[in-house]
């Protein structure tokens, strides 16, 4: 069995109060492998905590590439976000293993899962089961239109918890809240806020999120991890504005306790 010394390390954030930030690169749009190298150095130099790679419909066969020259930079985590069992690169340091446990979609519950298993088995990859939630943003999604599965409407923070607590109970060991690339809305702070007092688990945030304040807000309410993708690929600056905010707000919290 892989030891999981970067899942502790975000565990132990998470007891330590500290915020982590997460790049979400997907292939599809980047553009060209220097494009890519731009981003890369811009994360590195700002202290992003962690690279999400994936998406939910990959048509490129840019992933493996994008992998590698970002492992080849730097040795921050490259934690894979996989669409479905395609989507795996044995070159990451970790893979999101979602359950998509807001839906209703079999094989988004278990059926890609029994797919990979063997392959992921053998691998070295960390393995991070992760409870995934789609939430509403106010638009249809790739990865709910993919997914075949309706997200928790954006006003029901109880459907939500019971969601997040069911995940946590069935042994999963981080929650994902989503609502999607390129959310007109992002996930309120009333439901961050009460998923985070009703599990123990480390709680990811993302969708949704295109400026600093709204980033701020999430950390604020709960969130453990912010996860960025869109926003930054329209804006890079933002990249450095909500690691800052990061930073910030981690001093912040230290004096606190």
């Amino acid at each position: 069995m892989i030891e999981k010394k970067k899942l502790n390390q975000l565990i132990e954030y998470k007891a330590n109060g500290q915020k982590c930030f997460a790049l979400l690169i997907d292939p599809d749009k980047v553009h060209d492998r220097a494009s890519l190298q731009r981003l890369v150095n811009m994360a590195i130099e700002n202290e992003v905590d962690f690279f999400f790679v994936g998406g939910s419909l990959i048509v490129s066969d840019f992933l493996s590439s994008c992998i590698s020259d970002i492992k080849s930079a730097t040795d921050i985590p490259v934690i894979l976000f996989p669409g479905n069992n395609q989507y795996i690169d044995l070159q990451s340091d970790a893979i999101l293993y979602l359950s998509l446990i807001s839906g209703r979609n079999p094989d988004l519950l278990i059926g890609q899962h029994v797919l990979s298993a063997p392959i992921l088995k053998r691998s070295k990859m960390e393995i991070w089961p992760t409870g995934y939630m789609l939430i509403d943003g106010g638009n249809k999604t790739s990865v709910s239109y993919m997914s075949n599965t309706n997200p928790i409407p954006h006003d029901k923070s109880d459907i939500a918890v019971s969601t997040a607590i069911a995940g946590e109970l069935l042994g999963l060991q981080l929650i994902y809240m989503d609502a999607g690339s390129g959310a007109d809305k992002m996930i309120s702070e009333k439901m961050i806020a009460s998923v985070k007092r009703a599990v123990d688990i480390p709680l990811i945030i993302g969708g949704g999120i295109n400026s600093v304040s709204k980033a701020k807000s999430a950390w604020k309410s709960g969130a453990d991890v912010v996860v960025v993708g869109n926003a930054i690929e329209q804006n890079p600056q933002l990249l450095i504005e909500m690691t800052e905010a990061k930073i910030l707000l981690n001093q912040q919290l230290h004096k606190i306790q």
